[in-house]
């Protein structure tokens, strides 16, 4: 089995570095600032799709765990590209099973991807709106069973999430 291949774990750290430095203002910034945060997470997708067609989903043993982790980043900021994030969202799956990727990375991703095609999120790890300071997430299927599932895949409750993205 070939080791941890460092240039590509080096480059999706690299990708995502640049897109946690345009982030700020991305949502709400000026439209020049906006444009460059897509114009980031357009890019990084692209790559993201080539790794993907040479390497299928790159996991720990391919990228280490924090390579992996940025891989899930990338998948996770390619909002543009639903196709790309129902790719990795599968090849994640296979990932998850054989203990090459994180399950709660998963989860998120599938949350992700079911927003953006206009479904009701599993986990409740996407966040709506705030009102009146208090995080509103995006609909939810069963949410009486939503700390069940969390759990599950190892999330805090979703008390917690909430307070992470409460307003401070």
């Amino acid at each position: 089995m070939p080791g941890i291949d460092g240039d590509l774990a080096d480059e999706l750290i690299a990708m995502t570095d640049e897109d946690r430095r345009r982030q700020p203002g991305a949502l709400d910034g000026d439209p020049a600032t906006r444009l460059a945060y897509r114009a980031v997470t357009t890019r990084n997708a692209d790559r993201l799709g080539e790794i993907l067609d040479r390497h299928g989903w790159p996991g720990r043993s391919l990228v280490g765990p924090e390579g992996a982790r940025r891989a899930w980043l990338v998948a996770q900021h390619a909002d543009r590209q639903l196709e790309l994030q129902r790719r990795a969202l599968r090849l994640m799956e296979s990932a998850v099973a054989a203990g090459e990727a994180d399950p709660a990375q998963l989860a998120m991703l599938r949350d992700r991807v079911l927003v953006n095609e206009g479904r009701p999120q599993i986990y409740g790890m996407q966040i709506a709106d705030v009102v009146d300071g208090a995080p509103v997430p995006w609909p939810c299927e069963e949410p009486d069973r939503l700390d069940e599932r969390r759990a599950e895949v190892g999330l805090a409750p979703f008390a917690v999430h909430v307070a992470q993205h409460a307003p401070h």
